[in-house]
């Protein structure tokens, strides 16, 4: 039986006011499909009777439960190889002059999911700078269990079979069982953490130098966007860099951003004189006012990896939940 009118009116009332995801009529039967397991497990009849075992005022547990069942999308490694591609070849030998020479490069996974995507951009970013050279990437969700999976970095064989190339496989991953253990090598550089992106952001946060958003802001309105896209900019260090999803733009959203075409993707950066998380100089190399952008460069640039090795900049700490 699929879920009733006023179940789904509830569920999708209880999803918007603890995530912004809206989930419009029309939904009913992802609604059926993710909470049918949550409803078995509990041995009731139904999705239905499931939702109104949740509306009881004790059943905080069964709010989370239904509230991370419709927020967890699927993923896969290097999601959209193309964003990849271009962060490697166009956006990191920027980044790399600007920042490496004075602290370690700050990356926030905004919608980190099981991790893979985070997880992904370590093992790029090792293949470019060295495993001897210090980086630090911040995966955010709003579902726990999601962020337990990411932390414990184990996959099972289908999840690696979605899109990891086998040498990364061979190189940063090791059997467990009958799934595939990540490796300290990239455990190290990165932390998982609780966030609610459509909420206050908590203070403490780093400035950070590339914030991925990706797949986030279509399940939100306008309103939602607009800000959660403010407080993003808040966060990010002077010339950072945002990379939303391909179906998703901050023009006519949020004007304190300007659109760059970045080789193969279009990125997002905070125009001059809006607001920064940290001191506003320009970034090294730049003068004050809008970046000077250059042509895409080809697939045959070189290494974005530097031939000197800075001092490392100090180890990102972030006690608790953030």
């Amino acid at each position: 039986m699929g879920v009733g009118p006023s179940e789904f009116t509830w569920v999708s009332d209880l999803v918007r006011r603890e995530s912004a995801i809206v989930l419009p009529p029309g939904k009913e039967y992802l609604v059926e499909a993710r909470l049918l397991p949550l409803a078995r497990a509990a041995g009731l009849a139904g999705v239905d009777a499931y939702i109104r075992a949740a509306q009881r005022p004790t059943s905080l547990a069964e709010r989370r439960a239904i509230v991370e069942a419709l927020t967890t999308n699927e993923t896969s490694w290097f999601r959209d190889a193309t964003v990849f591609a271009s962060f490697r070849r166009d956006m990191l030998p920027r980044l790399l002059a600007d920042r490496m020479a004075h602290r370690p490069l700050r990356i926030w996974s905004a919608a980190a999911s099981t991790g893979q995507e985070a997880y992904s951009l370590a093992m790029l970013l090792i293949e470019e700078l060295g495993p001897a050279r210090r980086f630090e990437i911040i995966g955010t969700d709003i579902a726990r269990g999601v962020l337990e999976r990411a932390r414990q970095g184990r996959y099972t064989q289908m999840e690696v079979n979605r899109g990891l190339p086998a040498r990364y496989l061979v190189q940063y991953f090791q059997r467990a069982g009958t799934g595939w253990q990540v490796s300290p090598e990239l455990q190290r550089n990165i932390q998982f953490r609780e966030l609610n992106l459509a909420a206050p952001f908590p203070p403490g946060l780093p400035a950070f130098d590339v914030v991925f958003l990706r797949n986030v802001l279509i399940y939100f309105d306008t309103p939602t966007k607009q800000t959660t896209l403010r407080r993003v900019r808040q966060v990010m260090a002077p010339g950072g860099w945002l990379v939303l999803g391909t179906a998703e733009t901050a023009r006519g959203i949020d004007d304190g951003f300007e659109l760059v075409r970045m080789g193969d993707m279009s990125a997002y950066r905070p125009v001059s004189g809006s607001a920064f998380g940290s001191a506003s100089r320009p970034p090294t190399g730049q003068a004050s006012g809008r970046p000077s952008v250059p042509s895409a460069r080809s697939p045959s640039v070189p290494s974005a990896r530097p031939s000197s090795t800075p001092p490392s900049g100090p180890s990102l700490q972030l006690s608790g939940r953030i």
